[in-house]
């Protein structure tokens, strides 16, 4: 068995692997089974102690959601200041990646490794920005909940019922340098929850009535356990085989299942599938080609496949290898992978071959340190499964052209004429070797057969011409007849051993021709900006590698599937239907799967990290050949790379479009600003010269004071729209600095009620203030602003006489509510949200007055704050704006001795 520690590619790969990883920052995942069991305290405990080691440490973004002890040991480590985001009229607050790369700690702190990102940040996730820090060489610790990850995000969501969206690919998780799990107990978990240490104490009776029950818990933290353990194992496995171990480390329980080419081969798979589902454990199922079994019937092969396609739904991880010794290569793959118990056939050995061993004996010669189970095959096919394979195998490797058995005459003679020109210059016994020169050429060239008949004809034709008596096969001296023994089997060794390193580098060519189509692909996937361009490449590498055609089948952004790409010479005639069920799946269907396996399409979902981008449809010219765990494998890369090559691309069209949009967008702030100023200016002095005139004496005619009247109504009308037009281009550039102060909600609503008191005459108000409503933190010019614009709103577009009702209630989650309703026609059926659109309005083809900037500018002052503002139709008639703010912990009232709640509150 070939050292591992000696071969010099493996030792390659090592070195570039170690160099890889000394260029790139490391990875620390703090790892749990839900939120509270204390991911981030560990992780900033882990940070205090780097820093008291002197390492430069910065917080990037930590979540503390409230909780005074994660809070707490904030205190001490330098904090990267957020970088603010304009989302739908709301400005958010979001990790600054370009801060940190400017800032180049040794160790940054980012929180919450599955968070979404904000649209129109530069990566859509936040473990996308986290591999960028590490790329750049800057060292991560984060954290992660198991039902983010994206292997158990169903499999959580089953348990519990609730199915969140924001998940990490487990290539992300495994890549990891170091994870650590952060465990709880259940019953401690739910006791930190009714303390409130977890969610407020609304929050968290919610949360144990729904996803924290004990049962979720327990499996949500075996889920945790299970998946650090594979991890930790996967770790193992890697050090063996750096550190060249060759014994099998039983750490874990784990079977292989040998797939042989004869009967019996179903029996062996199933029952090693039962063992593995009693054990709970992992299993493989492997065949090895020798060279014995390279020229098997299609029967025998595809019997093969099928038991390794029964393996693979049985939940194993399949093989098919190559090499002289079979069972030299079954224990080394038990040593690779790290497989304690090998389970096999039970071979039968006819009673004319007493030489012979079974698998199971060859494989504890090979193996000694390995257990072997052996498993009965069926008795009524034990004659079929032990000779017909090797008999036929061996007429079939002796086959070849005629042409080739011609040219072994050709070389036996050309071997005989050299030889008579060196006779009389060598002896016989050097004479002998032009012979088995002529053997190993036929074996390279025309295989074992023509080799086996020339190691005949030449050990005649020694005898024959220079073995005297000369030009006779009698033989005078008995010693020549060991020399024709040991000429033959020399010859038939020699052919033997040719013919399989022949196999063996043609497994090896194969495989190298693969690698290469493969890197070809990718090389031409990295240049690819269009859809149409993935197809054509694709369909040019299905030609080559599987010799098949192929087509795309895309899916929009809603996740509805188009119609296929056309590419000159690609497929058509897809069905729908089948197209859409392994889109819908997200599994395999179609020829050669036990889905529809009659249609001669093949169709394969892309998955891509994000979401399924499509379904690739092959029509392969040999479908049998496509069940082969190679072929497999090979096609779940082909799809894989296409799948995150249209990813690639869709996400360049998206960054295209919003710089597109961010352009305009300030384009149009800026043409907004400055028409704004221009046009105050002529207003202002229109609102002047009115005032004038009417205080001009004599008094003028009542019809031109009317007139005069009516002229400064419109114009400080024009004036307060030229003002939203400032103050929204003032908001979206970012320049608006909030003045907060703590106060309290009902003088702001006087004075806000106080402005509009001409718009009012008609309309009845009522307030309504809880008498316990707590200080708020605001900018009371800019909320004043926001209220006015609701009631104001609310004014235009309802009769006079129906009454404008303001009011508040809270705090619930840590916000209170402030909402303004009518008794008016209420909004449009499914423009809720878009009349916060700037320049959007409730109703398009309504005569009030107004460009629809009132609602937009309320967004971003609310969302400047903190808040959320969303509009509905009330029950009984109507409209209703609700707004909210964040309640925070206002300060002590000096000289009541008490919380702000305390202080008195007036209407």
């Amino acid at each position: 068995m070939d050292d591992p520690r000696r071969d010099p590619q493996r030792i390659l790969d090592r070195l570039r692997e170690a160099e890889g990883r000394a260029a790139r920052g490391r990875l620390k995942i703090f790892f749990g089974a839900s939120a509270g069991v204390g991911k981030t305290y560990a992780m900033l405990c882990a940070a205090h102690q780097q820093r008291a080691q002197g390492v430069d440490v910065v917080v990037g973004v930590v979540e503390s959601h409230g909780r005074r002890e994660t809070a707490a040991l904030l205190d001490g480590l330098d904090v990267l200041p957020p970088r603010s985001v304009a989302y739908k009229g709301r400005t958010l607050a979001e990790f600054d990646i370009d801060g940190a790369l400017a800032r180049q700690p040794a160790l940054i702190l980012v929180d919450e490794l599955a968070h979404s990102n904000v649209e129109g940040s530069r990566h859509p996730k936040r473990w996308q920005d986290v591999e960028e820090l590490l790329d750049a060489g800057i060292d991560v610790y984060t954290t992660v909940n198991v039902q983010h990850l994206e292997t158990l995000n169903d499999v959580v969501g089953g348990i519990t019922g609730v199915r969140v969206w924001e998940t990490v690919p487990d290539h992300v998780f495994d890549a990891a340098d170091e994870v650590v799990l952060v465990d709880l107990p259940p019953d401690e978990l739910l006791q930190r929850l009714k303390e409130g240490k977890v969610y407020l104490p609304q929050q968290a009776e919610r949360a144990i009535q729904n996803f924290f029950r004990k049962g979720n818990l327990i499996a949500l933290r075996e889920l945790a356990l299970r998946r650090t353990a594979d991890r930790v194992d996967s770790e193992m496995v890697r050090y063996r085989r750096d550190s060249a171990v060759s014994t099998v480390w039983a750490t874990q329980e784990s079977l292989l299942a040998c797939v042989g080419p004869g009967e019996g081969g179903d029996r062996v798979v199933r029952a090693c599938a039962r063992l593995a589902g009693r054990l709970e454990v992992p299993w493989h199922a492997i065949y090895v080609e020798t060279p014995d079994l390279r020229h098997l019937s299609e029967r025998n092969r595809q019997r093969i496949l099928k038991n390794l396609h029964l393996a693979q739904e049985s939940g194993a991880e399949t093989a098919s290898l190559a090499g002289a010794d079979a069972a030299e290569r079954i224990a080394a793959y038990a040593r690779d992978h790290n497989l304690a118990r090998i389970v096999v056939g039970r071979d039968h050995p006819r009673g004319w071959r007493p030489w012979h061993r079974s698998m199971a004996e060859q494989i504890g010669r090979q193996a000694p340190d390995l257990d072997v189970i052996l498993v009965a095959r069926d008795e009524a096919r034990r004659d079929a499964a032990v000779e017909a394979p090797t008999s036929e195998s061996w007429l079939d490797r002796l086959r070849a052209p005629w042409t080739a058995f011609a040219m072994t005459a050709a070389l036996g003679a050309l071997a005989t004429v050299v030889a008579t020109l060196l006779l009389g210059h060598f002896d016989l016994a050097n004479i002998a070797m032009v012979f088995l020169l002529a053997v190993v050429l036929t074996a390279v060239r025309y295989g074992l057969g023509p080799a086996v008949v020339a190691s005949f004809l030449n050990v005649a034709a020694f005898d024959y011409f220079f073995v005297p008596p000369r030009f006779s096969f009698a033989v005078s001296d008995v010693q020549y007849v060991l020399t024709f023994a040991v000429m033959l089997a020399s010859g038939l060794i020699t052919a033997n051993l040719t013919a399989g390193l022949k196999l063996q580098a043609r497994v090896a060519s194969r495989r190298e021709y693969r690698i290469r189509a493969l890197y070809e692909m990718s090389r031409d996937l990295s240049g690819a900006l269009m859809p149409e361009q993935i197809a054509e490449i694709a369909l040019r590498f299905s030609r080559t590698t599987f010799a098949a055609r192929c087509t795309l089948v895309l899916a929009d952004d809603a996740n509805r599937l188009l119609a296929p790409l056309a590419v000159p010479g690609g497929l058509s005639g897809v069905d729908a239907g089948i197209c859409q069920w392994a889109f819908d799946h997200e599994a395999e269907a179609g020829c050669g799967t036990d889905t529809l396996p009659a249609s001669p399409l093949l169709y394969v979902p892309l998955k891509a990290p994000m979401r399924i981008r499509g379904v690739l449809v092959l029509e392969p010219r040999h479908p049998g050949r496509m069940g082969a765990p190679e072929q497999h494998r090979l096609l779940e890369t082909f799809a894989r790379l296409i799948a995150i090559s249209l990813e690639r691309v869709h996400y360049i069209q998206v960054a295209q479009a919003t710089t597109l949009q961010m352009e305009s967008e300030r384009l149009r702030n800026s043409l907004l600003s400055a028409i704004s100023h221009d046009l105050r200016t002529p207003l202002s002095a229109l609102v002047g010269l009115v005032d004038m005139m009417l205080l001009t004496r004599p008094a003028p005619a009542p019809a031109l004071v009317q007139l005069a009247e009516s002229m400064r109504d419109e114009v400080q009308r024009m004036n307060a729209l030229v003002s939203n037009l400032l103050d929204m281009a003032r908001l979206q550039a970012g320049t608006v600095t909030l003045n907060k102060q703590w106060q309290p909600l009902e003088e702001v609503v006087g004075s806000a009620l106080k402005g509009l008191e001409s718009a009012l005459f008609r309309h009845p108000v009522e307030v309504r203030l809880p008498d316990d409503l707590p200080l708020l933190e605001f900018d009371t010019v800019l909320i004043e602003r926001v209220l006015s614009n609701l009631v104001e709103n609310a004014v235009k577009y309802t009769p006079p006489g129906t009454p404008v009702r303001i009011g508040a209630e809270g705090p619930a989650g840590g916000f209170v509510t402030i909402w303004v309703e009518d008794d008016g026609p209420g909004l449009p059926a499914g423009r809720e949200e878009a009349i916060f659109k700037k320049f959007e309005r409730g109703q398009s083809e309504s005569a009030t007055p107004g460009v629809g900037l009132g609602l937009a500018i309320c967004r971003a002052i609310v969302a400047a704050h903190g808040g959320t503002i969303r509009a509905e139709n009330r029950a009984d008639g109507g409209a209703r704006f609700l707004f909210s703010l964040p309640a925070g912990q206002p300060p002590a009232v000096p000289g009541m001795g008490g919380l702000a709640e305390d202080a008195p509150h007036g209407h």
